[in-house]
């Protein structure tokens, strides 16, 4: 419930201003209110993705990047267009090329969002 999550969440500081040695009861009740906290702020407070496009455009609005920069990733000048454009989505290898070489996350590619939106 909310309210176990905020007395987890003070339990957690007021461990934290304790500062337990490593191994000790006070570190191991640390480390599994900090796992319940975590499993529980994945189920109810997650993050979503970003939209790949937006994800992409703003990585070549930081390097200054232009179009023709991610031509080795995505395929020629028009498919690069296409996609930036909404006109096409990604291929398999595509998807592989931008995780791979640019570090966006496969999950920004395929996740429900995604899924509900095809």
């Amino acid at each position: 419930t909310p309210l176990d999550y905020q007395n987890a969440l003070k339990r957690i500081d007021e461990l934290l201003i304790l500062s337990p040695a490593p191994y000790s009861e006070l570190d191991d009740e640390l480390d599994v209110i900090s796992t319940l906290v975590h499993a529980y702020e994945q189920t109810h407070n997650a993050i979503p993705y970003p939209d790949p496009i937006n994800a992409i455009k703003y990585l070549m609005e930081e390097n200054g990047w232009k179009n023709k920069d991610l031509e080795q990733y995505i395929g020629p000048k028009s498919r690069v267009s296409e996609i930036l454009n909404r006109k096409r989505y990604f291929t398999l290898q595509q998807i592989h090329n931008l995780h791979k070489h640019l570090g966006l996350p496969l999950e920004i590619f395929i996740n429900e969002k995604m899924l509900q939106a095809a």
